[in-house]
């Protein structure tokens, strides 16, 4: 029975392992052209938000900045070494079958040790491992903190909102929250867009305190490429830098609490003269003649009797 199981089984892996080929031989170029025309993701159609959901997305979001840029450069350099890794593995492995099946190898050898086999499937990993490192670790300190900043934002995380500060531009302060469905105006995202974005001015390099009121949140942006955790009791460094005009989605992705879904956050990257003129309306908007906490902050409780009434 185990004969003819084998027999059965080596005539039809050449047909199978020809098919394999072929169909990955196939789709290769088109997931290339789309990787192309994407910039970040592999399929689905273009996005006109970066960091919004898209129809059949796969992959990574749209680059919106240079940190994303060099995070989706390590991606495919990773995925790269991985497709070569498969494909050999798989052609050992069918020449394998085939080459030493029974009929054709009826006497298998019975060496056991192979000097030159051992010391290449120790060394080729480990230099893998080496191509991999170096621009890992490259990676890691290049997000780690910005070289020369040209603003820093504050952000604190609370439950379950945003709380941003622009102590480079007159330390105003406000508070951000998404808007609820039945407020929604055309071009707005369900659970995306919210009350008051974080505005930063295209090109510059924006550094990100970030800290937490209550419990950790993460402030995540993947389409600029920025994730950071906000811990009560702790300031994290981080930074940032839009190379393009647009809107930019993110949202808290560590689980904070019965409304952790409530803390979406929206970046908008303006044109400098446009940012300096919203600073200019922002230091108004937000700024009380006794010194108070803006009006848009003295209502903590907001986000959870909106959540509440959704619900």
């Amino acid at each position: 029975m185990r004969r003819v199981i084998g027999r059965w089984f080596g005539r039809a892996t050449g047909p199978v392992l020809a098919g394999l080929f072929f169909a990955f031989g196939s789709m290769a170029p088109a997931a290339a052209q789309q990787a192309e025309r994407h910039s970040g993701g592999i399929f689905g159609s273009e996005p006109t938000q970066f960091g919004a959901p898209i129809a059949w997305g796969v992959g990574l979001q749209p680059s919106g900045g240079v940190v994303k840029t060099a995070i989706s450069d390590l991606n495919s350099l990773v995925l790269w070494i991985i497709i070569a890794i498969t494909v050999f593995v798989m052609a050992l492995l069918g020449w394998c079958i085939w080459r030493y099946r029974e009929k054709a190898n009826p006497t298998p050898s019975r060496t056991s040790h192979n000097t030159v086999l051992e010391v290449a499937w120790t060394v080729i990993p480990v230099l893998i491992l080496v191509v991999i490192a170096i621009p890992s670790f490259r990676l890691i300190y290049y997000q780690d903190r910005p070289r020369d900043a040209d603003l820093t934002i504050n952000v604190q995380g609370r439950q379950w909102y945003w709380h941003y500060e622009y102590p480079d531009h007159g330390n105003f302060a406000f508070d951000s929250r998404p808007i609820p469905q039945e407020d929604l105006q055309p071009g707005q995202l369900r659970n995306l867009s919210v009350d008051e974005p974080l505005v930063v001015p295209v090109g510059a390099t924006v550094r990100v305190l970030t800290t937490g009121q209550d419990v950790i949140h993460s402030f995540f942006i993947p389409s600029l490429g920025i994730q950071k955790y906000s811990i009560p009791g702790r300031t994290l460094e981080t930074w940032f830098r839009a190379d393009r005009e647009g809107v930019f989605y993110g949202q808290c992705n560590q689980i904070c609490g019965l409304n952790h879904w409530f803390m979406p956050i929206e970046v908008r990257a303006v044109p400098p003269d446009a940012f300096q003129a919203w600073v200019e309306q922002a230091k108004q908007k937000y700024a009380r003649a006794d010194g108070s906490p803006p009006a848009i902050a003295a209502a903590p409780a907001q986000g959870l009797q909106m959540a509440e009434t959704r619900r």
